[in-house]
């Protein structure tokens, strides 16, 4: 799994601008930008969702505590939840 340092190194930037370059802020030039997009692309780099969950304090999940007395309908509830 390609990390940005290594993004950074193959596209002979910072990681600062690595970062910025993927989070689509403004102010890089648009040499930068290209090289960035295409590291990230030869290393087929994804971001590290456990990174950017514990960066936001949030991770998108909902945590269900069930009873076990009519799992037939839980079931029901959880695939309605689902959709």
């Amino acid at each position: 799994m390609s990390t940005i340092n290594d993004v950074s190194r193959l596209a002979g930037v910072s990681k600062a601008t690595v970062s910025r370059v993927l989070s689509g802020s403004r102010g890089v030039k648009e040499a930068s930008r290209q090289a960035v997009l295409q590291a990230a692309e030869a290393l087929n780099y994804r971001p590290n969702m456990i990174a950017q969950s514990l960066l936001s304090q949030s991770t998108g999940c909902i945590g269900i505590i069930c009873a076990q007395d009519n799992i037939n309908q839980t079931t029901s509830y959880l695939y309605a939840l689902e959709k």
